[in-house]
């Protein structure tokens, strides 16, 4: 707890100029606040003599009261200002960390984690962190301040009774710590369920229509309430464990203020020796600083909660944080002059070490080459890809892109030679021309029309309502064939030496599909092309045709070749066929 304590401060160390103005400010505010129980007993004293009520004295102490706790308001209005800026900046700056580290951490974290979980941390156990910290830097400072102010005050004007309270000030802080101990790993529990519920609930919101049609309503909400009985469970054991702070600390300042009053009384009357004697003016002014000295504790005893939930929620961040990041390999070759020749050689890799995949794949592409990849689900189809482009590195073997061992050449640059069109469609908020310019941003707008012409999108796009301008997103209504085709278009405009279209036509219509192709057709020739499909009519024209079983190359060829071989390929074929 204390190492995570550390780092979140690390993260203030750049705005120290605010740390310095809240200690500045803290001083002065608190500082004059406890000079107003002085000018409150110095009033009694002037109501209590034996000559009478001296007004004249009381309305010029009455005047400097009211001057004193104004400016006393203003100081720790502007101490608070500072403790705000300095807790948000803090906040903003480990918020673009986790951010920008999610952008570097290998492709496998990610698909390790639900999308809800990671989402959990990036906003919602951020915002716990900050709340955390505006109450901790905010009652941190005034409550020291208050503290030390006080104490010096007592002792000026009884230090044996200012020792009374000294002594017992630790039962405080030995019973807040107690609880603080017992209520930590609750909140750590509470936070670890808080991601699962967010990450359930995300995962159901998303696929409404799935959840629908496979009439999953009821057991869905059985699981939410299960992780949302449990996370109540735990919350209100966490909040009763530093809930009950408050009050045992109460308690205890309750017993020294009784003390302090009982002693300065006796002291008055000259029943306890050891006193000494008090005026009735410094009696009010001690039981005022008293009451003072004891309430930073109840504050910071009630802010425990808050500061509790905060660490457990940072442990979670800086656990992302700590994740070892994909390599920089800034220092690694550039490849530009790439051909679109490239070969696995030996190849063998598996997502996990308990689950073999692909064993001993080896194969030569030539430059230009259609090869299309065909097979059962999970038999590696896709994982080829993810290999090819450095989604995840290779167990053991080589690959090579223009004779360059991939190992050798940036990720950045090996990639911007593949042009990529998923099965899985991606639309971000912004309009069509900016989606279509995703990976070219400089094109210009006759370039992205001629890029969505040449896939047949130009039509559908110019009957929205503002043409190419229109701001889209997932959610904006437009089919998932539309959405392909501008994925597709994509892919058009930045023209890379090779391409990766891996079920690229699943979601277009039979006409629209074969429009595409020929517009592919256009586009692969003379350019390296990886066609993943299971629609085997549409790579029948294909160069070389790996059948894949089991994460290995069971046959190879041409179309015509495979089904005259009468082997698994045929098989395949004639059951898409068949009646």
């Amino acid at each position: 707890m204390t190492d995570t304590l550390k780092r979140v401060v690390s993260y203030a160390r750049p705005y120290i100029a605010y740390l310095i103005s809240t200690i500045i400010f803290a001083v002065a505010g608190v500082g004059l606040s406890l000079l107003v129980p002085v000018f409150i007993g110095d009033a009694v004293d002037c109501c209590t003599e034996k000559n009478g009520v001296d007004f004249n004295e009381l309305r010029k102490i009455a005047i400097e009261l009211a001057v004193m706790v104004a400016a006393s308001g203003i100081f720790q209005w502007i101490m608070s200002l500072c403790t705000n800026k300095l807790a948000f900046l803090t906040i903003r700056d480990m918020r673009a960390d986790i951010f920008n580290k999610l952008e570097r951490v290998p492709l496998k974290y990610i698909d390790g984690h639900t999308k809800g979980e990671l989402t959990s941390r990036v906003i919602n156990d951020i915002e716990i962190v900050s709340d955390g910290l505006l109450q901790g830097f905010t009652q941190f400072f005034s409550s020291i301040m208050t503290i030390v102010g006080t104490l010096i005050f007592m002792m000026f004007i009884n230090f044996r009774i200012a020792l009374v309270v000294v002594v017992m000030t630790p039962l405080s802080f030995v019973a807040a710590s107690k609880i603080t101990k017992a209520s930590h790993a609750s909140y750590m529990k509470q936070s670890k369920l808080r991601g699962d519920m967010v990450g359930l609930a995300e995962e159901m919101a998303g696929n409404q229509k799935i959840v629908k049609a496979f009439v999953y309503d009821q057991r869905a909400m059985e699981r939410f309430d299960i992780i949302n009985r449990d996370y109540g469970k735990i919350g209100i054991k966490a909040t009763f464990l530093s809930s009950i702070t408050n009050p045992v600390t109460r308690f205890v300042n309750g017993m020294i203020y009784a003390a302090v009053g009982l002693l300065g009384a006796l002291g008055k009357i000259g029943a306890v020796g050891f006193v000494g004697t008090m005026t009735v003016g410094k009696l009010t002014s001690f039981l005022s600083f008293s009451n003072q000295y004891t309430k930073p504790f109840n504050e910071i005893s009630g802010v425990f909660a808050e500061l509790q939930n905060a660490i457990a929620s940072a442990q979670r961040v800086f656990s992302v944080l700590d994740e070892t990041e994909v390599p920089d390999d800034s220092d690694k070759e550039t490849i530009i002059d790439c051909d679109g020749s490239l070969s696995f050689d030996n190849v063998c890799f598996s997502y996990s070490p308990e689950t073999e995949l692909i064993k001993h794949f080896s194969l030569d592409v030539k430059s230009g080459q259609k090869i299309a990849i065909v097979g059962p689900t999970g038999c590696g189809k896709s994982t080829i890809i993810n290999l090819l482009l450095r989604f995840y590195d290779i167990d053991s073997g080589k690959i090579t892109v223009s004779g360059r061992d991939v190992d050798s050449i940036t990720r950045n640059s090996l990639r911007s030679q593949f042009g990529m069109v998923l099965q899985e469609t991606w639309i971000f908020t912004g309009t069509v021309a900016q989606n279509i310019a995703y990976g070219m941003p400089s094109a210009t707008r006759e370039q992205v029309i001629e890029a969505a012409k040449a896939v047949y999108a130009h039509g559908f796009i110019k009957r929205l309502s503002n043409g190419y301008d229109t701001v889209i997103s997932e959610d904006s209504g437009l089919s998932q064939g539309q959405k392909q085709l501008i994925c597709i278009a994509r892919i058009m405009l930045m023209s890379p030496p090779m391409l990766i279209l891996d079920e690229a036509t699943s979601s277009i219509d039979l006409r629209t599909e074969h429009r595409i192709q020929k517009a592919f057709t256009k586009l692969m020739d003379g350019r390296t092309s990886f066609i993943i499909a299971h629609r085997l009519s549409t790579i029948r024209n294909s160069d070389i045709i790996l059948v894949m079983k089991n994460g290995n190359i069971i046959e190879q060829g041409n179309h015509a070749g495979l089904m005259k071989k009468g082997g698994f390929y045929s098989e395949l074929y004639n059951s898409q066929f068949a009646t």
